[in-house]
């Protein structure tokens, strides 16, 4: 199978008076034709600063210190900003974050979509565009009709669909969603997810989704990557993850929302906060909120290695930890 991304030891700091912050530290992962990944961990672990990465879109103050991004063959951290121009939209896509306010509210939605094409398409006139975008729009579920309202028309869930006919308008291989259905009720927000993974599945395009639910991720991703503290620390296929989970941290967030199956249990809290990535520790980031940590995790990083058939971990004590957790709880 053919990679469509590759990130190979990504580092992204951002410059600020206080110092370098290590919003992305040490990345790699791989994404193929058709496969959807999903990026999760708590707010500030790096999981947008990753995907801006991916997109080039950083701010004045970020910087890839080192590594390479690889797609379609070619190493888009090195590309110029004009040739980088080319492979958004048209080869990486992305759903923003808080999407509901991405959109112009002073033009027409329909119009907003039909720029996006014809901006990376000049042959394509504005007509046929027009068409595309009434396909789009059918595709996602919306009624073409609305195509020539403005956004204070649409529900919170129309505009999450016109963003995603948005990220769908020139066709991409690759479509990033960061947090897709944020500020949506979980109806809606079923909906959607189960409407991307439809599209994903047809147009067979690679995906990553990005949040901080490892519950929702789940439902639409083949395979999961955990973030914390700027790194990745457990990486495998989402049925693994889940059964046989070997980082500590990846299962106090599964052990962080109810079941609707089973007896009741109490929830698992993870104590403490996250390490200030302006100074980070040279030892294992979770260390000082693990309930397993050992002199060994205080004294070094754990190396990221595979414990079995991609199954990607980095810790030194890496086992089945779930069923540990919950009967400290119980």
């Amino acid at each position: 199978m053919k990679a469509v991304l590759e990130v190979k030891n990504l580092k992204m700091y951002y410059d600020t008076q206080a110092g370098q912050v290590k919003a992305a530290d040490n990345i790699s992962f791989s994404l193929y034709e058709g496969e959807s990944m999903g990026l999760v961990g708590e707010s500030g672990c790096g999981k947008t600063s990753v995907s801006m990465s991916i997109m080039r879109l950083l701010p004045e103050n970020a910087r890839i210190i080192s590594g390479n991004i690889f797609f379609g063959g070619k190493d888009i951290v090195k590309i110029s900003n004009e040739d980088m121009n080319k492979v958004r939209w048209a080869g990486i896509s992305m759903i923003f974050q808080a999407a509901m306010n991405s959109l112009n509210p002073v033009y027409r939605v329909g119009d907003q979509i039909i720029e996006a094409i014809t901006t990376h398409e000049p042959n394509v006139t504005f007509e046929e565009a027009r068409q595309r975008v009434a396909s789009l729009y059918k595709l996602v579920g919306l009624d073409p009709e609305r195509m020539d309202n403005y956004p204070h028309e649409y529900s919170g869930g129309m505009k999450q669909r016109a963003v995603i006919a948005m990220s769908l308008a020139c066709n991409p291989k690759l479509i990033i969603a960061d947090e897709p259905t944020t500020a949506l009720d979980v109806i809606v927000q079923d909906t959607i997810l189960r409407e991307l993974e439809k599209i994903q599945k047809k147009l067979n395009m690679s995906m990553i989704y990005i949040s901080h639910d490892i519950a929702v991720i789940a439902e639409v991703a083949s395979k999961i990557a955990i973030m914390y503290a700027g790194k990745i620390v457990e990486m495998s296929d989402s049925i693994t993850i889940f059964k046989r989970p070997a980082h500590p941290y990846t299962v106090g967030l599964m052990s962080s929302f109810p079941s609707i199956r089973g007896p009741k249990k109490e929830l698992v809290t993870i104590p403490g906060e996250p390490p200030n990535l302006l100074n980070a520790p040279d030892h294992c980031r979770f260390a000082p909120r693990c309930p397993f940590a050992t002199d060994e995790c205080w004294k070094k990083e754990p190396s990221y290695e595979e414990i079995e058939n991609n199954h990607f971990v980095a810790c030194f004590h890496p086992q089945n930890l779930k069923k540990q957790v919950r009967n400290n709880v119980g």
